[in-house]
């Protein structure tokens, strides 16, 4: 992506609670949100990593108030000057001009009309979505267009999304992947603090799948040593729920996001950071990370196959198909596409 000009912070920041979705955000962050607007000069991030099943991304948004400990994204904030610690949960950057230049990448006649994933980075249903709106209107685009897209989101803000994720699935193709790592509330909201209870999620899952897009359960990330056996629970949960399909990714700890995960595992379950930790250098190799294509979503060795096998039986079980990732399907249709096709879709 090319680059933007430097962030602009906005003195009077929106406040996401007192939207109309604010019923579907749970608690704020006790934390001082502080908000920059940035006009960037692209908004198609170009994938070649054979690690993901998509060639575009889309983030509406740089830095994520979900604050996962975990969060693999956080050292693309120190790009922008900021720390991956807590200036990544509470410095969010707004690309406000992001439905602008996704029309302006689909309208060129090079554009071949590939599935778009929301988002490759930070989540595109974190709170500030409830005020920008920067999602929806991308949506919006990609309806018009006639483009596919997939989302893989902990964000309960999609169901307001629904009747444009239904429309472009009877058009073109749509899919969502709720992510779930944890049954238990209480990992959860230690691991993930602001992000949506595991049971909202649920809810998310169900409200997807009757809206008649099709929905799956993103178990990611894996963390050996606390949430690997609540592999079962999770899927079961989401099978019932609605879910389809179901991928599994394995912690990564790159230099940046090592500490504050440790910092944050320590604090609240001291008793189990040595026995994680051993855990990920099991399936590592030795290593706490693993950096290199190929390798990076995925362990190795006996614990690691036990895992996935685990995995896998269960979505047998439960008539989950396994899938490689988060899956943007995309069908032939031809070419030219244009604007002037949308009075053609099919009515909400």
């Amino acid at each position: 992506m090319a680059p933007s000009s430097a962030p602009r912070r906005v003195s009077n920041p929106p406040n996401p609670w007192s939207s109309t979705e604010v019923e579907w955000l749970g608690e704020p962050p006790p934390v001082e949100l502080e908000v920059f607007e940035e006009d960037a000069r692209s908004i198609l991030s170009e994938n070649d990593s054979p690690d993901v099943p998509f060639r575009w991304s889309l983030n509406p948004y740089r830095g994520c108030q979900h604050a996962c400990a975990y969060c693999y994204a956080r050292p693309t904030h120190q790009w922008l000057g900021y720390g991956a610690g807590t200036d990544f949960d509470a410095k969010i950057v707004v690309k406000r001009n992001a439905p602008e230049l996704l029309r302006r990448a689909f309208a060129k006649r090079s554009w071949r009309g590939e599935g778009v994933a929301f988002s490759g980075v930070t989540d595109c249903y974190q709170p500030l979505e409830a005020a920008y709106g920067l999602t929806r209107a991308c949506l919006e685009v990609a309806l018009e267009f006639r483009n596919p897209v997939g989302i893989v989101t902990k964000g309960a803000l999609v169901r307001r999304d629904l009747d444009l994720l239904a429309r472009l699935e009877r058009a073109v193709g749509a899919d969502v992947h709720v992510s779930i790592p944890f049954a238990d509330e209480a990992l959860a909201r230690a691991i993930e603090p602001w992000a949506p209870s595991p049971a909202t999620r649920l809810a998310t899952v169900r409200a997807v799948a009757d809206a008649g897009v099709p929905v799956g359960v993103a178990l990611a990330p894996l963390i050996p040593g606390l949430n690997d056996s609540e592999v079962p629970a999770v899927l079961e949960a989401a099978r019932d729920a609605g879910a389809r399909s179901a991928f599994l990714v394995l912690l990564r700890l790159p230099a940046e996001v090592e500490p504050v995960f440790v910092e944050r595992l320590t604090a609240a379950f001291p008793g189990r950071v040595d026995k994680v930790l051993r855990a990920v250098e099991e399936l590592r190799g030795g290593r706490r990370n693993v950096s290199e294509f190929g390798r990076r979503m995925a362990g190795s060795g006996p614990r690691w196959d036990a895992v996935q096998r685990l995995f896998e039986v269960t979505c047998r079980r439960l008539g989950l198909e396994p899938s490689a990732g988060s899956d943007v399907r995309v069908r032939d249709r031809p070419r030219p596409v244009t604007p002037s096709l949308f009075d053609d879709l099919p009515d909400g």
